[in-house]
């Protein structure tokens, strides 16, 4: 039998679309995802880690809606870092510094290659899914009754509200992790779009995303 035509990426990705900082899923829902910073637990003091458990007990307690908490572990890139020293190295003019630059260079080569680095990010996925039941019914009771079909109008209409409940609720995360001594930020549309490259295309050189906030 002949193969079949190899089927597009695209189609295994539950992913409409990426706008204006949300993810639009191909089933209507909606996220927003957080960066968040880490800290070291084990470095606070025992009343210090006591204020931060109950702040974040306070904080999950205070949720109606589910969160997915990710952590993602991937090998630290280092190759920009390398091409800085080495134009450094390239344009410096005490040959002390030259040669000290060289050594360093080959002394961080080394090392990567018989070390892997990792970097750990943190992201929180705040959800919002669109009530698809209650659609599909008013589709059924409206052919019965004649109801009409929502207008293009009603239906942007109906998402921007979406879109600003789910802005609340990332607000309200961000603020609650804040109380537990995190610092979150939600990604805008382009580090989306980056972390989603880097997520579906691990063995391809990373682009580094920066949030400068």
């Amino acid at each position: 039998m002949p193969n079949k035509e190899a089927q597009p990426t695209q189609q295994f990705v539950d992913i409409e679309d990426i706008k204006d900082g949300v993810v639009i899923l191909k089933n209507g829902g909606l996220r927003r995802i957080l960066l968040v910073n880490g800290l070291n637990f084990d470095l606070k003091s025992e009343d210090q880690q006591n204020v931060i458990i109950r702040a974040y007990q306070e904080f999950i307690n205070s949720l109606d809606f589910s969160l997915q908490i990710i952590i993602h572990s991937r090998k630290l890139n280092i190759e920009k870092y390398i091409d800085g020293l080495t134009s450094r190295e390239e344009s410096e003019k005490n040959e002390l510094l030259k040669d000290q630059l060289k050594e360093y260079i080959e002394f961080i080569r080394s090392f990567v290659q018989n070390n892997e680095i990792m970097t750990k990010n943190f992201f929180v996925v705040v959800p919002y899914e669109t009530n698809v039941i209650a659609e599909s019914q008013s589709k059924i009771f409206g052919g019965l009754f004649g109801s009409k079909k929502p207008s293009k109008d009603q239906a942007q209409a109906s998402r921007q509200e979406q879109i600003v409940q789910l802005s609340q609720r990332a607000d309200q995360v961000i603020s609650g992790l804040a109380g537990a001594g995190l610092r979150a930020v939600a990604l805008n549309a382009n580090e989306l779009i980056e972390l989603f490259y880097n997520l579906y295309n691990p063995q391809a050189i990373e682009k580094k995303m920066q949030t400068n906030r």
